[in-house]
């Protein structure tokens, strides 16, 4: 009994230890979650100023309209993330062509400022895929300023169908992106750059397709491969 009784002992500091490890890690981790929720409540008071903001009925507002759309979505799986809850995840039938050519009008000015011509290659066939909005949409942006920022002065997007599938392209006249991104998509994302590509990849295969990235006659293509509905596969 006695020497059960040292062992308990001896064990006891071990413990208060990490009873006090542990309880040090709940306070910094209660304070971190504060943090962020006051973050997060202060980044939709300017999100509700711009969108309040914007002109009624002016077309060259959409695309602002559009990129505010998505940062508040963003914003709201962010409160969704820190504080544990469950965010649903709409899947609906997208027009592949309304996804592209918001695409385009969210990037045209950036495009511009940047001193790139961005290029929007109209499709006549109107197809259509499965899956979240904001995902796809996010997906497309990655491209898109990836491409702007480092593919060249000429950037397209369009899309084209391939059998069962559309490949929904980004294409650019820069010589180095394609060595540039697949670096940027082999690390392992613990910098604060370097995300867009991986998160295009892992949209692609939430929604059955994959990311693509190949070197085009002029440039490079990145591109989203994603699975036609069934009854439109020939």
């Amino acid at each position: 009994m006695t020497v059960e009784l040292a062992e308990v002992a001896a064990g006891l500091p071990f413990a208060a230890s990490l009873a006090l490890a542990g309880g040090i890690t709940s306070v910094r981790e209660g304070r971190r979650r504060a943090a962020l929720n006051e973050a997060v409540h202060e980044l939709r008071r300017p999100l509700q100023v711009l969108s309040l903001s914007l002109p009624l009925d002016e077309p060259e507002a959409l695309h602002v309209e559009s990129s505010l759309q998505l940062a508040a979505v963003a914003l709201e799986r962010l409160d969704h993330e820190i504080n544990g809850d469950r965010l649903e995840e709409v899947e609906n039938e997208l027009s592949v062509a309304d996804l592209v050519e918001e695409a385009e009008r969210r990037w045209r000015y950036p495009a511009a400022r940047s001193r790139v011509r961005l290029h929007l290659d109209r499709n006549g066939e109107e197809l259509s895929v499965a899956g979240n909005r904001f995902d796809l949409a996010q997906a497309l942006d990655n491209l898109l300023n990836n491409a702007i920022e480092h593919g060249g002065d000429q950037v397209r997007i369009g899309w084209r169908r391939e059998r069962g599938w559309v490949r929904v392209f980004v294409t650019d006249t820069g010589c180095g992106l394609e060595n540039a991104s697949r670096s940027r998509l082999s690390r392992k994302g613990r910098g604060r750059r370097g995300h867009g590509l991986r998160v295009v990849s892992r949209i692609a295969k939430v929604h059955g397709g994959r990311f693509t990235l190949s070197r085009a006659p002029h440039g490079t293509e990145a591109s989203l491969l994603l699975p036609l509905p069934a009854q439109v596969d020939a």
